[in-house]
């Protein structure tokens, strides 16, 4: 009878060894690291329909006129606050040749949470619907009043109980405020301690309202009344954004005001063709830097766009990012876009400003 065959000792503990090895290996690509991934989001275009509306809704006394092709604002896919991203997860995003593995804290501050980081994006959001709004009409040749107006009052400053919400703010001793750095500019710049006296409208009665300064904590040497300022816009006629809140932050601003432009004024921006873009915009039409440039590109191609819209401050990225069969245009003020536009639409070769 031939006899058992028997493992060493040597032989088992290598088996051991490499089993073990194989486990914590596996067990390894299930690791929470400290990373989140941005990847391509969805487009919306805002010459159409976002859910069961309309993009944009305007007044019934308001002259609209019809549009065709396409402009559409990109988005980027970020993993969330509260949603830990494993081992497996960041290789896999690693070799997606459009999703980029990036710090945690590049995105999210620490420890910060779902509803936070929601409630950040949501105010982004809204700011960005009212700059464009503004930057729109006005280049449609409307005016846009504004005015500084008290966002909050700081418990226990010196305001606190004087100023209320949505005072207004015309002037602070006698210098009439034109905007939110002005009137900062206007406090911040006495000796703290010393007295201003700010003109207000509340609920539409003008008065002089006095207040001690104190020191601003930030900056010893500057005063604070302990208010925090924003602006309020009388807006001419009556318009409706409802992208709701399928996305957050600034970045739809250009989108948002060319997709108001072109169907308030005659004829089409787009020469029925798709566009694409992104970029934060002011109420001046100045259009600013914005992330995930990459992935809001790629995007963009999925979508069939044959334009890209790029902030004039992210070609950098724009240049160094794949190929991509798209025209990319360069933007440094809504005017750049319209006039790139029409250009295009004429002569799809048309020389445009590009990165």
């Amino acid at each position: 009878m031939p006899s058992a065959f028997r493992l060493g000792s040597r032989s088992i503990a290598l088996i051991v060894s490499f089993a073990s090895l194989v486990i914590v290996g596996g067990l390894a690509f299930w690791i929470p690291v400290p990373y989140v991934t941005m990847s391509p989001g969805p487009t919306f275009d805002t010459l159409g329909k976002v859910g069961d509306s309309e993009m944009f809704t305007f007044g019934d006394d308001v002259e609209t006129f019809p549009t065709d092709g396409r402009l559409d604002f990109t988005s980027v896919s970020v993993t969330r606050a509260e949603t830990s991203v494993t081992m497996l997860t960041a290789l896999e995003a690693w070799w997606d040749k459009d999703t980029i593995v990036v710090p945690r804290d590049f995105i999210y501050p620490d420890e910060q949470t779902n509803d936070v980081a929601d409630q950040q994006g949501a105010v982004q959001l809204s700011r960005s619907q009212d700059a464009s709004r503004v930057a729109a009409l006005r280049a449609v040749g409307m005016t846009v009043p504004e005015s500084v107006v008290v966002d909050d009052v700081v418990a226990k400053a010196p305001a606190d109980g004087v100023l209320k919400k949505d005072d207004v703010i015309l002037a602070v001793d006698g210098e009439k405020v034109t905007n939110v750095q002005t009137a900062a500019n206007a406090i911040a710049d006495r000796q703290p301690g010393d007295d201003v006296v700010l003109s207000i409208v509340r609920k539409g009665k003008p008065r002089d309202v006095p207040i001690s300064t104190t020191e601003n904590p930030d900056d010893p040497k500057r005063a604070r009344v302990g208010i925090n300022v924003g602006t309020k816009f009388d807006f001419p006629i009556e318009i409706e954004n409802h992208i709701g809140d399928r996305v957050g932050g600034p970045s739809a601003g250009l989108m948002f005001a060319l997709g108001m432009y072109d169907q308030l004024t005659p004829g089409s921006l787009t020469g029925g063709t798709n566009i694409a873009g992104t970029g934060s915009i002011s109420p001046s039409g100045e259009v600013g830097t914005v992330g995930g440039i990459a992935q809001k590109m790629a995007g963009a191609e999925d979508a069939g766009a044959s334009v890209f819209l790029v902030p004039a401050d992210n070609c950098g990225e724009a240049i160094t990012a794949r190929d991509f069969n798209m025209t990319v245009v360069k933007v440094t003020k809504l005017d750049d876009a319209i006039s790139s536009l029409e250009a295009l639409k004429k002569n799809p070769k048309a020389k445009v400003p590009s990165c």
